[in-house]
């Protein structure tokens, strides 16, 4: 059995020959290629407005910016997430406040947003974690209640449904990343959706040095554009989407049907929602029979690639300075010590997921 990694690209011969066009027109930078890939993406998430940047954090401090988010303003964030998610909202010299998560859906918990509210409260980033959808009706109405921005974090769940719609148009904002290891890719890229068009209007402002018109600049802005040869490559891994998302859920299923050790458990899915699987993450109790170090240990000299997303709460991350303060989140503590992530992209074939659920079954 050949080694199964935890993330591999997949990429075909439609995007080299779409990139190759691109290459051989000349046009390099922000032009029709990007224009066609914000319609469709758009248009993929019923939304009436998309624009597309050059990575993921740049959707975040733009969907921030474009809400008004500035210095002396909280955004309160889930502590369960990636990086990301709280420094973009350092960039726009605010403060992230982070709040504590569900232990089985691993999303931010709506019962603990109302006691980090204050009256510096502009916002509230709820993140799609690992593609599963968070609570959007209970954080809407929180939002809703407050005069809140709800801004979605769904840089992991293109796709993803929530009582048959696709994330990206329940917030004011939401937004994408198409990073080399998600669902869809560029390479790098993102995408900021919105169902505003002042919104989006400012949005272009943001991502293109807050121009107005060529050498005109209205506000500060950010050189946050793609480029046409990133926007090739998305449109052609949009039409493949939904047969990527597809064999993840069949890999997902095969694992929560075949996985069956003591102490270790298997994601999740509330009524509703229909996750999109970035990523496959266990959790190890205490009751687990090995350690998780040990555990991704036994698995590495087995060829079975395995990753933590994420080892730290982002509380504990010293660039915000609240590693001495008592924990504020101990649910995303404890899920920081036990999660583990399984190889669940659409190159895993069945005879991997196979070996694998052998593999770990065989844990004692």
């Amino acid at each position: 059995m050949d080694s199964i990694p935890i993330a591999r690209p997949v990429i075909g011969r439609d995007e080299i020959t779409a990139v190759t066009a691109v290459l051989e027109s000349g046009m390099l930078a922000a032009g029709e290629q990007v224009a066609h890939f914000e319609r469709e993406f758009a248009r993929y998430c019923d939304v009436p407005h998309a624009v597309a940047v050059n990575n993921g954090t740049a959707a975040l401090h733009a969907a921030l910016l474009a809400a008004g988010v500035g210095p002396g303003d909280e955004v309160i964030v889930p502590d369960f997430t990636f990086f990301a998610t709280a420094s973009s909202v350092l960039m726009c010299g605010a403060t992230p406040v982070f709040s504590d998560v569900d232990e089985t859906t691993f999303n931010i918990d709506p019962r603990k947003i109302e006691e980090r509210i204050t009256k510096k409260t502009r916002a509230i980033i709820g993140v799609h974690i690992f593609g599963l959808p968070f609570d959007i009706p209970a954080v809407q109405e929180i939002c809703k209640r407050h005069r809140l921005t709800l801004i979605e974090d769904a840089a992991q769940a293109h796709g993803a449904l929530f009582n048959g719609k696709k994330v990206g148009g329940f917030g004011d904002l939401a937004c994408f990343s198409f990073y080399a290891t998600k669902n869809m890719i560029t390479g790098e890229g993102g995408m900021v959706t919105s169902g505003s068009r002042a919104l989006d209007d400012q949005l272009r402002l943001i991502v293109n040095h807050g121009q107005s018109e060529k050498y005109l600049h209205t506000r500060l802005g950010y050189n946050y554009r793609m480029t046409d040869m990133a926007a090739a490559i998305g449109l052609v891994q949009l039409k493949r989407l939904e047969e990527f998302n597809e064999k993840r859920r069949k890999n997902a299923a095969y694992y929560n049907a075949h996985l069956a050790v003591k102490g270790l458990v298997t994601p999740v899915t509330p009524p509703g929602m229909q996750p999109v699987f970035h990523q496959y993450v266990v959790r190890l109790t205490e009751e687990f029979p090995m350690s998780r170090s040990a555990f991704m240990d036994y698995l590495k000299g087995h060829g079975i690639g395995s990753a933590i997303h994420y080892p730290i709460p982002l509380h504990r991350q010293p660039v915000f300075g609240l590693k001495n303060e008592p924990d504020p989140c101990p649910v995303a503590t404890r899920l920081a010590g036990s999660v583990l992530s399984l190889p669940v992209h659409p190159s895993v074939e069945e005879k991997h997921l196979a070996y694998i659920c052998d593999t770990i079954n065989r844990v004692k």
